[in-house]
Order: structure tokens, then C-alpha cells, then sequence
């Protein structure tokens, strides 16, 4: 049985000498994992035992194990470039079914589908209009990025709203209590008739950037510690003069809010004001007289029910927060501004955290999220089955898989602008490399002895 052992080694070399040259040619196949050739003996047994002096009849390949040890982590600075620390898999969706990969190499293709190959990454979508952000776990989709504009958010609330049901625009000041009362009637276009002034931008429903200006007039006495406050916006369409009987109707609103009640242009405008109290500590006690309102409430409703500086744009209700305004001696300064309005804008970038959440920016500076990459993971990962392209998918053998957030259950962390190199030691395979050509020699060496041999018996006369 000579030639049996000799052909099964050489057999077994061969194989082992295919799982080599696969490894070396996929050293730089990014999430690539090397496999290794597992051999056993085969025995012949007779049917009653085996004879104390019988030997092997050879070697027998038992399995070709990957190995799924961490590759190294190379940073690419391609934001959707994603590596995987720890043992996930990445769970992507190909024309035969769902399948796993390391390789997080990642673009988006003409439908916004986030993809590698064409095979769609899968991932938790968000959760319509929830906030905070929430993700619709256990429910794998295809994550998209969108496509479209993103659409103008204006500074209040919509159609149907009113100042005290939008989210509030913050201005915190600190007014100077050093300053003295202007002695003359407001008037916008004249700053010796105000102490201050501060602006910030408002966003109409078709997202048109308006200029809203806030003037703060300190009172005479027996008004002390009080200043009255009022507010308007710009009309681009409309050259401003300093004429009173000139003035821009468009800023004022009819009731309830910071303006006059003037409409047309040519009439006098007849400013009323909102009236801020400070203490004599300098601390706010009211927002605005004749507010219905708590003492605490520091909420100026403004409506600019008259706006129409653009065609087609509703008119304007905000809610003007100044909590944290204060009096002190200081000179005046703006403490906090903040809106929660933005025009529209296209999108400029893509980010993924360590946790998988996968935020776009737009290029008005808003940011949302869009969805969250998972990872899989398997009871037994070696009995995954590998259907090339860096892919695996799940048998009996390896369990169903398992999802979970990154950070999670054992699946490790990812790592955006970066990806998995393959696990492949290139000084390691050539070494093993050399000793399965030793090995396949040896195995040929005891086939030309046993032929030897044979050939000898053959001769002897």
C-alpha cells in the first residue's frame, strides 16, 4: 500500500498548497480572511479489529478552516468606508438572499443605496419624525441615502400655528444698565432713538433667508429697570427711506405682537412695544406686558401677520425666548441666539460613528440621521460557508445570525473612513509555503522508493 499512503500525501500537499497560493493572492483583498488545510490519517480496519501491526493507509483532508482572526485597520478618509473591530459581519443583501462580509468597502449607487458590489448593506431605518432620533430596531432594510434637496423648515410653525405653539427663536441679552433713555419716539431707521439692537435670520415656508431686527429702548423714570422691546423684519422687495411716513410696512403686524398695525405704504407707522422687567439684581422677572402668561414666562409672541415681501410664503409667527436675558453694568452683549429655521440645501456629506449611526450634512449645516449599520454574528463562525466575493452566508452548521447595534453583544465597534485589510501574514505563507513543497516532495520520494521496490521484485529471476 505503499502508493496509497505516497498519492494521499501528495493529495493532501496539493491541497494544502491551494489553500497557500489563495491566501497569498488575496494578501491585499480588503476584509479578506486566510484559510488553512486540516488533514487527518486514514486507517484500514478489518471487520473484527484492527491488528496490532497494521499501518495507515495515508492522509485524508478533513477541512479547509478559515481563519477569522482581526485584520489590521487602514484609514482611507472615504467617509463611507467602514471596518469592522471585533468579530461582526456586515449583512448585505445580494439577488440570492442575504449574505455576510468583512469587506466594508462602500459607496452609494444612482438609487441612493448604500452598497458593495451592487449587494445592498442593511441596517436599522429611523423611526418617521422621532425626537430624539429612533432607530426601528430589529427590522433590517436597505439604508438609503437621500437624494433629494432637503426641504426648508421655516421659523414657525407652519400653517394653523401661533407664536405660543412654535418652538422658540433665543435671544438672551444683557442690557446696560448704565444707559440713559432716549428722549425722542422710536424709529428703526434712527439709531438715536434706541439702546440697542441685535439681528438674527428667520426662514419664510419657502425657505427665503428674512433679516429680523430686535431694538431695546430703556424707560424714563419712574420705569426704571424696564425697556421696552420691538421687533421687524426686512422686505427685500421694498428700498427702505428714513422718512417716517416711508418706512417699510412689511415689518409692522396688526395685534398681539411687536409692530404697528400700519399696511400700506405711506402711512405712519405706529410702533407698540413689548416690555421686558429687570429687578434691581438685574434678573428678568417679565417678557412682555399684557402677555397672559405666568410671572416666569420669558416667551414674546411676534406675529408678522402682514408679511408678503415673497410671493407665495406664509406669514410669520414666532415665539421670541429670553430667558437668560439680565441688567447688568456691563456693555451690552449677546448671550445666547439660537432659530430653529434653515433654508433648503443639497447634501455635502456622509458620517459614520463608532456605533453605526449614519449622519448626512447638508450644506445649510443641518445635520440628521438616516439610519444605523448592524453587525451579525453566529454562534459557531466557522461554519459559515464562503460563496466567494468576501461573502459567507449562514448553515446549520454556524446558527442563525444574531443582530446588534456596534458596541454590543460581542460584535465589536466600527470604524468610518477605514477598512479591514485581509489577515493574510505574507512572511508566514511563504514559510508554510516552502514546507509544502518539502512535504509534497517527501510524499513523491516514497512513491519512486515503493516503485523501486516493486521493480526490484519484479527483476528477480
Amino acid at each position: 500500500m505503499g502508493f496509497q499512503q505516497g498519492l494521499s500525501g501528495i493529495g493532501s500537499a496539493s491541497k494544502q498548497l491551494d489553500a497557500i497560493g489563495n491566501n497569498v493572492a488575496n494578501s491585499s483583498t480588503v476584509g479578506f480572511k486566510q484559510s488553512r488545510a486540516e488533514f487527518g490519517d486514514m486507517f484500514a480496519a478489518s471487520y473484527y479489529g484492527v491488528s496490532g501491526t497494521q499501518t495507515g493507509i495515508g492522509s485524508a483532508t478533513n477541512s479547509v478552516a478559515q481563519q477569522l482572526n482581526q485584520g489590521n485597520v487602514s484609514v482611507t478618509n472615504n467617509q463611507l468606508d467602514i471596518a469592522i473591530s471585533g468579530n461582526g459581519f456586515f449583512t448585505v443583501e445580494t439577488s440570492k438572499g442575504m449574505s455576510y462580509t468583512r469587506n466594508g468597502q462602500f459607496g452609494v449607487d444612482k438609487n441612493g443605496y448604500i452598497n458593495n458590489g451592487g449587494d445592498k448593506l442593511m441596517g436599522w431605518q429611523v423611526v418617521p419624525g422621532s425626537s430624539p432620533t429612533r432607530m426601528k430596531e430589529g427590522e433590517l432594510k436597505a439604508l438609503m441615502v437621500p437624494n433629494s434637496v432637503l426641504q426648508p423648515k421655516p421659523s414657525d410653525g407652519g400653517v394653523g400655528s401661533t407664536p405660543a405653539t412654535v418652538d422658540p427663536i433665543k435671544i438672551a441679552t444683557n442690557f446696560d444698565s448704565r444707559q440713559t433713555a432716549p428722549t425722542t419716539t422710536f424709529n428703526p431707521l434712527d439709531p438715536t432713538t434706541y439702546n440697542h439692537s441685535t439681528s438674527t435670520t428667520l426662514y419664510d415656508s419657502l425657505g427665503n433667508p428674512l433679516t429680523m431686527t430686535t431694538y431695546y429702548v430703556k424707560q424714563q423714570s419712574p420705569a426704571i429697570n424696564t425697556w421696552n422691546v420691538f421687533a421687524r423684519v426686512n422686505n427685500p422687495n421694498m428700498p427702505e427711506t428714513t422718512a417716517a411716513a416711508t418706512l417699510n410696512p412689511q415689518m409692522l403686524t396688526p395685534t398681539n405682537s411687536l409692530g404697528g398695525a400700519v399696511t400700506t405704504v405711506g402711512a405712519a407707522p405706529a410702533y407698540t412695544a413689548a416690555v421686558m422687567v429687570f429687578t434691581s439684581a438685574g434678573t428678568l422677572v417679565k417678557p412682555a406686558a399684557g402677555v397672559t402668561a405666568s410671572a416666569t414666562q420669558t416667551a414674546i409672541p411676534i406675529d408678522f401677520g402682514s408679511y408678503a415681501s415673497i410671493v407665495g410664503a406664509n406669514p410669520l409667527q414666532i415665539s421670541m425666548n429670553t430667558d437668560g436675558s439680565t441688567q447688568y453694568g456691563n456693555t451690552f452683549a449677546v448671550n445666547e441666539m439660537n432659530q430653529v429655521g434653515y433654508a433648503s440645501a443639497s447634501l455635502t456629506s456622509l458620517q459614520v460613528d463608532n456605533t453605526g449611526i449614519i449622519k448626512v450634512r447638508y450644506s445649510n449645516g443641518q445635520a440628521t440621521d438616516i439610519g444605523q449599520v448592524v453587525l451579525a454574528n453566529f454562534k459557531n463562525s466557522q461554519g459559515l460557508q464562503s460563496v466567494g466575493a468576501n461573502r459567507w452566508i449562514e448553515t446549520v452548521s454556524s446558527g442563525p445570525a444574531t443582530t446588534n447595534n456596534p458596541g454590543s453583544s460581542n460584535v465589536g465597534f466600527l470604524q468610518s473612513g477605514a477598512v479591514e485589510d485581509s489577515n493574510v501574514d505574507l512572511t508566514s505563507e511563504l514559510v508554510n509555503m516552502i514546507s509544502a513543497q518539502r512535504y509534497y516532495q517527501a510524499n513523491a520520494q516514497t512513491i519512486k522508493v515503493q516503485d523501486t521496490v516493486l521493480q526490484t521484485l519484479i527483476n528477480m529471476r
